[in-house]
């Protein structure tokens, strides 16, 4: 696994130029022929965080002090998720027509895109403090230790491109079931609603959905100014390098037939 990834990083500095390349152009793909550009990946969780406050808070929050950071805390982080996992699934055919004809590391894509989706989640973590700030959340030394969930969540994200591009590329039916899976875990992921009105049981249960571990982990800090315990940090990264560990597998066992499929 180490020799894989120390492998990896010398590959990508040798190939800096083109991965810097790639990133401008997926950055600049991703806004293209649009008025407001870049400031949609602000708008958009913006007005979707309009959305729930104004159709959950009367059903959920009237017992969650500030309902709405409590909201944007969960928006934020499946955001991010949703936006650089669907788009590094696609990472390699939307590349094919390079990788078929240079020989180049054909992880780079996915870094690409998800340098790009890190980008527009660092914008809107911005929106989220200024938000915060308003609503009289008290700023403390301890959001600086959200620094710990996203990087389990880059490297988690990082995993689940790795899958899911691979996959999707043998299987186009992958796209499909994806977005099925995306709504589900919406719901599943407590972003709306607080899980203590369940039986501890089922609370125990939320656990088992690696997005919610980061969303707890965000809502602890920011609301509720509670640093995480050791087992809870143990738990996300956890689920970050098993699942980073599974994609380096696949991508290293798949990588010869990929171009069989394109």
């Amino acid at each position: 696994m180490f020799r894989v990834v120390r492998g990896s990083v010398q590959t990508l500095k040798d190939n800096k130029f083109l991965f810097e390349e790639l990133v401008k152009r997926d950055f600049k793909k991703k806004y293209k022929r649009t008025v407001l550009g870049m400031f949609w990946s602000v708008l958009s969780p913006l007005f979707m965080l309009l959305v729930m406050s104004l159709v959950f808070t009367h059903f959920f929050g009237r017992n969650i002090n500030h309902f709405v950071i409590y909201v944007f805390c969960g928006n934020v982080v499946y955001s991010y998720f949703n936006d650089s996992t669907t788009q590094g699934m696609g990472s390699l055919l939307d590349n094919a027509s390079i990788f078929t004809k240079v020989n180049v590391p054909k992880y780079m894509f996915l870094l690409s895109k998800n340098v790009t989706s890190l980008i527009n989640f660092g914008l809107t973590l911005i929106i989220l403090f200024i938000f915060a700030a308003i609503d009289g959340v008290p700023f403390t030394w301890k959001f600086f230790l959200l620094i710990y969930p996203i990087l389990c969540l880059i490297i988690f994200n990082l995993g689940v491109g790795l899958i899911l591009s691979a996959f999707y590329v043998m299987f186009r039916d992958m796209r499909y079931l994806y977005d099925i899976f995306k709504t589900a875990l919406v719901y599943f992921s407590a972003i709306f609603y607080d899980v203590s009105t369940f039986d501890i049981k089922i609370q125990y249960l939320f656990y088992l959905n690696p997005i919610y571990v980061y969303i707890r982990y965000f809502r602890k800090i920011i609301l509720y100014g509670q640093i995480p315990s050791l087992a809870f940090h143990a738990l996300a990264a956890f689920y970050a390098l098993a699942v980073l560990l599974i994609g380096c597998l696949i991508y290293h066992r798949k990588n010869y037939k990929f171009l069989y499929y394109v």
